[in-house]
């Protein structure tokens, strides 16, 4: 099993992208289609923990649940907001790569060199 996890869309340029990396670097990830098969509110939330950011800063902006939800009022809190990308998945970033050095919303795709081990 790998050290290596991303959470996936592969419809995602950046996403597809941060998978050649890491490939590309001789490391071969769990993949994780994130659409498919999201995470629980508690891996979400231990997720964006680990990240080190804000649930809103995990948000993807650009679709329509965002617009819909009126996402952008400050009015929402982080918990709320995990109830909302747990509910309509598409609403989270992408991709998010965990390793035993860390965890990163890869965007741009470099942000995985940080926490990549190095064999």
């Amino acid at each position: 099993m790998s050290d290596v996890t991303i959470y996936h869309n592969p419809v995602c340029g950046t996403s597809r992208n941060t998978l050649a990396l890491i490939r590309e670097l001789g490391h071969e990830p769990n993949i994780i289609e994130y659409l498919k098969t999201p995470p629980d509110r508690r891996q979400l939330a231990k997720l964006i923990a680990d990240m080190g950011i804000t649930a809103r800063a995990l948000l993807r902006t650009n679709n329509d649940p965002y617009q819909q939800l009126d996402l952008s009022d400050d009015r929402w809190s982080d918990q709320q907001l995990i109830d909302f990308m747990v509910d309509n998945p598409i609403l989270i970033n992408r991709p998010i790569v965990v390793t035993p050095l860390g965890s990163r919303l890869c965007r741009p795709k470099e942000r995985v060199l940080e926490i990549l081990p190095h064999d």
